[in-house]
């Protein structure tokens, strides 16, 4: 038996209490990978709260600038050991090597870094003084920080190097991450890195804090703790919801990220200006990573024509005649196949190829659906079903208002599109269906696919529930991702000693943005 690898608890590696273990496996090759990695009991939990609570406490007395010092550090030691990262990531996943070491590393230090300097600048905290009352607020850390990661992005969502981990951490906040079970031994290294770069930034001992895996019952109690100040969950919506649950319970925010199947609407006079761009855009959008996209554009909907038809047609070519990809994992297409099978239930006929061999591994073959608008309406919540993997369905509608009565049966996206001719020709029904779609989704965009999610102040990734929980809030983007982590703090006319320094009359930095009296300003309060 290989020796069960060790968690990070309090500033050390060491055993973990546990009564059960598990192993990755290739999906590819089907084949446990090397590496035994516990399922940590009640206690090993425990330990994390109580030292990240007491991190929350030194944290408060602890320059920003570290917190600063640790991620750029991070940042760094990632990319020194880029090759090393992508090897493991891609056994453990089934994805390509040189993206995960290439472009998804980029992202991910990216990500890192703006995060980093947005923790220095502290501008993200949005200070407001008005002199007139003397009431002063800002947003501050929120407290310990549980995070749940999902398997298909192994680098940029990983529970101790993604957008969650380094938004809570930029927000001043201890993290209790805990790892997908499809990459235990790519979060491992990720987590020994960010210990190494703690250390280095001197931060405390519960700063970061790592576990393999949980019963679904510690981790209900996980989210729940007096001491958790907030969680971030990535996933199914079955484990989403019952985490929300716990954790709603007791008044404790979560933010969840769970099913979305991201609507596009390609209206006839596009399609007949832009055609075999859009199959190729459509298409390669569907199959790319296999569908393993939080934002693939899983329900396409059409008005019926010649045009359609001809469209829906191309697009089961192509389904039909490219080769499938393998999935991440046994149990996401485990999850695939059983969303299939609603899908057929609920009226969906399936028009793509099901006899087509499928691909290396843990693979389905591609699969496209075609159901019309009247039975949409029948069953909607069924058929708006995620099938999260290779799998998209048109919906065909018979005009503009069975079209509108479709999008308004949805419930809340991640992201949604309408393609329109370039000529006008689709204007008046671009204007019925678009106000329709953008209270649908959290992202909306006209003629682009909804794939790809620049870090970026001005992204969105959020929207309406069960897109996630709090359509208010974007994982993406910073500083804007950060707020989640984060409470609001007001002082009413508080001695001017005892205030924070990002509250008192002088700017601290000189550079800090301050809503003072109605106006931004980076001057003190004497100058406003």
């Amino acid at each position: 038996m290989s020796e069960i690898a060790p968690v990070l608890i309090a500033g050390q590696w060491r055993a973990a209490n546990c009564a059960e273990t598990f192993r990755a496996e290739n999906p590819i090759t089907q084949e446990p990978l090397s590496g035994e990695y516990p399922v940590s009991a009640w206690e090993d939990c425990d330990a994390a709260l109580t030292a990240a609570a007491e991190a929350a406490d030194q944290l408060l007395e602890i320059s920003p600038k570290r917190i600063q010092k640790f991620l750029l550090r991070l940042a760094d030691l990632m990319e020194a050991n880029r090759e090393s990262i992508g090897q493991l990531a891609s056994q453990e996943s089934g994805l390509p090597e040189k993206r995960l070491a290439g472009r998804e590393m980029d992202r991910t230090t990216d990500q890192i870094r703006q995060a980093a300097d947005a923790a220095a600048d502290r501008s993200w905290k949005q200070i407001s003084i008005e002199t007139k009352r003397d009431m002063r607020s800002m947003l501050a850390a929120i407290g310990p920080v549980a995070i749940f990661s999902p398997n298909n992005f192994p680098l940029s969502w990983n529970t101790i190097s993604g957008g969650d981990f380094a938004s809570a951490v930029a927000a001043g906040n201890p993290v209790i991450a805990i790892a997908n079970s499809s990459a235990p031994g790519t979060t491992k290294i990720l987590a020994e890195l960010a210990f190494q770069a703690s250390q280095e930034a001197d931060l405390p001992a519960g700063m970061v804090q790592f576990l393999y895996r949980l019963s679904h019952a510690d981790g209900k109690r996980l989210v729940a703790d007096s001491r958790i100040g907030a969680t971030a969950f990535t996933g199914g919506t079955a484990a989403g919801l019952a985490l929300k649950a716990a954790a709603d319970a007791v008044g404790k925010p979560i933010y969840v990220a769970m099913s979305s199947v991201n609507p596009i609407v390609f209206l006839s006079n596009a399609i007949r200006e832009q055609g075999e761009e859009l199959v190729n855009r459509f298409g390669n959008v569907c199959l790319k990573g296999t569908g393993q996209f939080c934002t693939q554009p899983g329900l396409a909907i059409v008005i019926d024509g010649a045009e359609s038809q001809g469209f829906i047609a191309a697009i089961k070519s192509k389904f039909d005649e490219s080769t499938p990809g393998t999935l991440g994992s046994k149990k996401t297409l485990e999850n695939l196949v059983a969303k299939i099978e609603v899908l057929k239930k609920a009226g969906a006929t399936v028009i793509s190829d099901e006899g087509k061999s499928k691909g290396e591994g843990y693979s389905h073959p591609n699969t496209l659906f075609q159901v019309s608008g009247a039975d949409f309406l029948k069953s909607p919540a069924a058929l708006q079903t995620e099938a999260f993997g290779n799998a998209a369905m048109f919906v065909v509608c018979q005009d503009i208002a069975e079209a509108k009565a479709v999008i308004d049966s949805l419930h809340g996206q991640l992201a949604g599109c309408i393609y329109s001719s370039t000529d006008g020709a689709d204007a008046a029904a671009y204007a019925t269906l678009a106000p329709r779609l953008r209270r649908k989704v959290g992202r909306f965009m006209d003629d682009k696919m909804p794939n790809g999610m620049p870090v970026s102040i001005g992204m969105g990734h959020g929207g309406p529930f069960p897109a996630s929980g709090h359509p208010g809030f974007t994982s993406v983007g910073i500083p804007n991702a950060m707020r989640r982590f984060a409470v609001l703090q007001s002082y009413d006319q508080a001695r001017h000693n005892h205030l924070p320094e990002e509250l008192q009359n002088k700017n601290p930095s000189g550079q800090l943005w301050r809503n003072i009296d109605g106006q931004w300003t980076t001057g003190d309060v004497a100058d406003a």
